[in-house]
């Protein structure tokens, strides 16, 4: 955790021990560290279960996240849930959603670089709070924001890629394609099918 020595809000909401007390000081923060907030109805922290070994990154809210305040509840969450049930996760129960940015984007376009550093710290302490054992990052947004080695690749040669990274040892992340992804090319299904599966088998062996 690095506190921000001129931001005593954000230094307060970091500094909560609790995930609980945590992500009910950042949803009424009223934070502006960002022009995200000129815009935004709601700060969106997250949705599903803090105790949950399973994390998942995606980009920021869209409209419908913006209106009830609760991550990946529009078309692609609702996608993405059926298909974690499909395996035999419940998104609600047995992970916890988060986003790169709290505030929806105009437009619902990705995150600027400045918008995402001024959340960066919010989604850091997230991570320390809930210890994942694995972190799925869904979409190239995502990946690039967690891993900023990534400039230039591919979705297709990252899917499905359990990976690695310095900054949270002791995590696995999983790269998947955003559910908003298979909405617009359904080809990419057999695909994303295909990796779940095995998001199934590494939960199993871990245990």
């Amino acid at each position: 955790m690095q506190l921000d020595l001129f931001d005593g809000q954000a230094n307060r909401i970091l500094s909560r021990a609790d995930y609980a007390g945590f992500a009910g000081e950042l949803a009424g923060s009223g934070c502006r560290r960002c022009p995200l907030s000129d815009s935004r109805t709601r700060i969106v922290v997250d949705r599903g279960n803090p105790e949950a070994k399973v994390m998942v990154i995606g980009e920021g809210p869209g409209e419908n996240e913006d209106i009830q305040g609760k991550a990946f509840v529009g078309r692609a969450g609702k996608l993405f849930d059926t298909i974690m049930a499909s395996v035999g996760l419940d998104s609600n129960r047995d992970m916890l959603i988060a986003n790169v940015v709290k505030c929806r984007p105009p437009g619902n376009r990705a995150p600027l670089d400045e918008e995402v550093e001024a959340c960066s710290p919010f989604l850091r302490r997230q991570i320390e709070l809930v210890r994942p054992r694995v972190i799925i990052l869904l979409g190239a947004t995502a990946l690039k924001r967690m891993d900023p080695s990534k400039k230039s690749f591919s979705m297709e040669e990252e899917a499905g890629r359990f990976i690695s990274l310095p900054a949270y040892p002791g995590i696995d992340f999983l790269v998947l394609y955003h559910p908003a992804a298979l909405l617009y090319n359904s080809r990419l299904k057999p695909a994303m099918w295909s990796h779940v599966k095995e998001l199934r088998k590494f939960l199993d062996a871990a245990g």
